[in-house]
This record gives C-alpha cells, sequence and structure tokens, in this order.
C-alpha cells in the first residue's frame, strides 16, 4: 500500500489509511505501507512500516504544499523501487490518492491495482482555490482520469465520486467504502469528564472536532457565535483540532468579536474524541462547500449526537432532514440552526435518536465487509485467505 501521507496522524486521509489497513489484516492480508517518514507509527498485526523519510522535514501540514514535494518524491521512490526489486512478493498495489500514478509504470502489469480515491482532485483544488480553468485543476484531472483507466477496482469513499466515474464513462468496478469511525465506544465516566474540563454545569456544548482549514468554515461558526452573544442560549462552543498557528488564529478572532463562550482546544488524542463527541449536546460540520463527505459525519452520527450541518454536497450525500439539521451555508444560517437546536429540547432529541438509526449503517463491521467485498471485485486475483497489498 502507497499513502504519501502523514500516517499515522488525526486527520483525515491518514485516519483513512490506518482504516483500511486494519481492514485488510483484519481479513487475513499481510500489508507493506510506503508513507512519510513523519506519522506516529500505530501498530497493528500484519502491517508493517515503510516509511520514506526526508531528513529535513519533521512535519507537515494538510492541503497541497511545497513541503510535500520531496515527501512525495521519496515515498514513490521508495515504492518504485518496491516494485521493481520486490514485485514477486506482492498480489496487490493498493494506492492512495496521487500515489495512483504509481499504477502507470510499465513494470506493475502483474499487481492487480486498487485505486483508493478519498477526493477527486479537482475538487480538492478547488477548495484551495485553485479554478476549474487553472493549468494545476486541468492537469490533476487528467492524471486523475488515467489512474482510474488503469486501475482494477476503485474505493470511492462516497457516493459522488462513483457517479463522477461512471460520468466519465469508466467501467472499472467501484465499492463505496465511507470512512467508519473504528474508535472503541467511550464509557459514561469519560464523556462526563471531557464535559466537566470544557463546560460549565447549565451549558449546552456545541462540538467542531476537525481540522480548522478554511474550507471548512469553522470562521463562519466562530461568526455565528458572536451573532448569539446576546442571546438567552447557553452554549458553549468547543473546537477540537488544528495545529497551533490555526488555533491561535481562531483565539484571535474569538478575541476581537468579544467571545468568552468559545474555547479552542487545539489537537485532541484520538483516544479522546469518542469521549467528546458522546459528551456533545449539538454537534456541527459548518463547511462552506464541496462534495466530499467529511469523516466526521460518520463519527458524529455513530455516536448518536443532534447534528447540524450545512446544506452543501459534503453533507447531504448521507445526512437528509431527518437525521440533522440542515442550514444554508455561512455564519447567519449556522446562527439560525444554533438558535433553533438550543431553543428545542426535543428536535434535538428526535435528531439524536435519528442519527443513531443511521450510524448503524455505518459499523466497523460493515466497513470490514466493504473492503472485503472491494477486493472480492478483482476477480480472483487476490488470496483472502493470505495476500499482500
Amino acid at each position: 500500500m502507497v499513502a504519501p501521507h502523514p500516517v499515522y496522524s488525526p486527520r483525515g486521509t491518514p485516519i483513512s489509511v490506518l482504516n483500511r489497513c486494519k481492514a485488510l489484516c483484519s481479513l487475513g492480508h499481510t500489508v507493506d505501507l510506503v508513507t512519510y517518514g513523519v506519522g506516529e507509527t500505530v501498530p497493528v498485526e500484519g502491517l508493517r512500516y515503510l516509511r520514506a523519510p526526508v531528513p529535513w522535514v519533521r512535519s507537515v501540514g494538510v492541503g497541497p504544499s511545497w513541503r510535500k514535494i520531496p515527501l512525495d518524491a521519496a515515498v514513490f521512490a521508495k515504492a518504485a523501487w518496491l516494485l521493481m526489486t520486490r514485485k514477486s512478493s506482492y498480489d496487490v498495489l493498493h494506492t492512495h490518492e496521487e500515489a495512483g500514478v504509481l499504477a502507470l509504470l510499465p513494470g506493475r502489469r502483474r499487481l492487480r491495482h486498487v485505486y483508493d480515491m478519498g477526493n477527486e482532485f479537482s475538487v480538492v483544488a478547488g477548495n484551495y482555490g485553485f479554478g476549474d480553468r487553472h493549468p494545476l485543476t486541468r492537469m490533476a484531472a487528467l492524471a486523475e482520469r488515467a489512474i482510474v483507466r488503469h486501475a482494477d477496482a476503485v474505493i470511492a469513499h462516497f457516493p459522488s465520486i462513483r457517479e463522477s466515474i461512471r460520468a466519465w464513462g469508466d467501467d472499472v468496478p467501484v465499492e463505496v467504502v465511507p470512512n467508519v469511525d473504528l474508535g472503541a465506544a467511550p464509557s459514561r465516566a469519560e464523556a462526563i469528564g471531557f464535559r466537566r474540563r470544557w463546560v460549565a454545569p447549565g451549558e449546552l456544548l456545541v462540538l467542531y472536532a476537525g481540522t480548522l482549514e478554511g474550507y471548512q468554515g469553522v470562521d463562519d461558526l466562530v461568526d455565528a457565535m458572536a451573532s448569539l452573544e446576546l442571546e438567552p442560549y447557553p452554549l458553549r462552543l468547543v473546537v477540537a483540532g488544528g495545529t497551533s498557528p490555526q488555533v491561535d488564529a481562531m483565539r484571535a478572532r474569538a478575541a476581537r468579536l468579544g467571545l468568552h463562550n468559545v474555547v479552542f482546544t487545539g489537537t485532541v488524542p484520538e483516544g479522546e474524541v469518542p469521549a467528546a463527541l458522546a459528551a456533545a449536546d449539538i454537534l456541527v460540520s459548518p463547511r462552506a462547500a464541496g462534495s466530499n463527505t467529511p469523516l466526521k459525519i460518520f463519527a458524529y452520527l455513530r455516536h448518536g449526537g443532534p447534528i447540524l450541518a450545512t446544506r452543501i454536497a459534503s453533507h447531504t450525500q448521507v445526512l437528509d432532514e431527518q437525521c440533522a439539521l440542515l442550514v444554508e451555508p455561512g455564519a447567519d444560517g449556522l446562527a439560525l440552526g444554533l438558535a433553533k437546536l438550543a431553543a428545542d429540547p426535543e428536535l434535538r432529541a428526535a435528531l439524536a435518536s435519528a442519527a443513531r438509526k443511521v450510524g448503524k449503517r455505518f459499523t466497523p463491521e460493515g466497513y470490514v465487509a466493504s473492503v472485503a467485498s472491494a477486493y472480492g471485485k478483482l476477480a480472483g486475483a487476490v488470496r483472502l485467505a493470505r495476500s499482500g497489498a
């Protein structure tokens, strides 16, 4: 498996990569994971980390950056060397995102290729300000279509990716495998402990858990809290996630708005996230645009809290009006949603109940079964009892 990411790090794609490794190993596969030299080594039986270090790079942020060029180059060089020298040791080449270009190498054809498609490259480019006509966006789209054409199976993280592949006219087998939360359910004591740490008695805990990249809409959420400052709602917004510079910038924004009911925790250890979700009275996903469903939505559903989310494709692929309060993107829509939920405990209870029912579709067992189904689409090329990925 080749993943040009800092695996493991507590954010979207690295979480997805580790979960995929866990699922494959539980199915009896052995996995050699070629990944960045940075990241936490989480032990998994059957998984071996083959890191490609770049000595002068000790950390990497979310999204495109110049720092990723030498990191990607190191990962691709290590993976290409393995394909040339140890190809007979493997049955499958499993790639994530831009690592899919390795499938275009002339010598890899004996290996079946599973392409793990978490985003469309053009959508990612749009999230970071590149327009549809930008040369980078066009080049990325062409590369992605070539990768899909050379795949023997595609794992799509949400339905819109499958629809895009079909719209391109490609008939490659596609299995939709949502990024299900595989963490253990928290104890009641753990949830109470998180709540006591951040929220005063009588306050409603509004939780956002995730990165603080611009497209996530957290600035809109903070602005929404400012517009509710004079309303009689005992809300406490806890923002869990983000790098130190991002957290500092958000704290400065909250200070400029005179907010005293917003807390930024920074990165929360993975083991504490389920307790935070279980402790929340309202779970928020304020993303402003996009079509890729964030991993947090599946975690929110699994833990069964009332969800407030923006009415965009990222969310409506999974959420509807029955299991979430959907509002228009931006601070005004989020403020209206927060006010409505704060004032109506019966609505919160009804949404939470519906969310738990939907969450039953996204279980760890179902996730492993979907990964097995994706590998089953390789038409017998993979020995499910024992194979390498």
